[in-house]
């Protein structure tokens, strides 16, 4: 995967009650609750305080989660599924 630019930032686009977007760079991403259920009953501030770091991960320190963006770039290629 490029890595992308210096200047690329993170943003939580939406937040609904299936789950959230993010822009990243030009590109945006769903991240459903039901795959990522850490987010589900966080505190809207927690969802919103993202870190893009290195370019490539993602850090939530409120919610100390972090996902690198392989992941959803290529979901099948992480096939691990988290089970509530």
């Amino acid at each position: 995967m490029k890595p992308l630019g210096k200047n690329t930032s993170v943003e939580v686009s939406h937040i609904s009650p299936r789950g959230l977007w993010l822009l990243i760079g030009e590109r945006e991403y769903l991240l459903p609750f039901t795959e990522y259920p850490w987010f589900a009953d966080a505190k809207v501030a927690d969802i919103h305080d993202v870190k893009l770091l290195r370019g490539h991960h993602l850090h939530w320190p409120s919610l100390d989660f972090d996902l690198d963006l392989a992941a959803l770039n290529d979901p099948a290629g992480y096939p691990l599924v988290y089970k509530v």
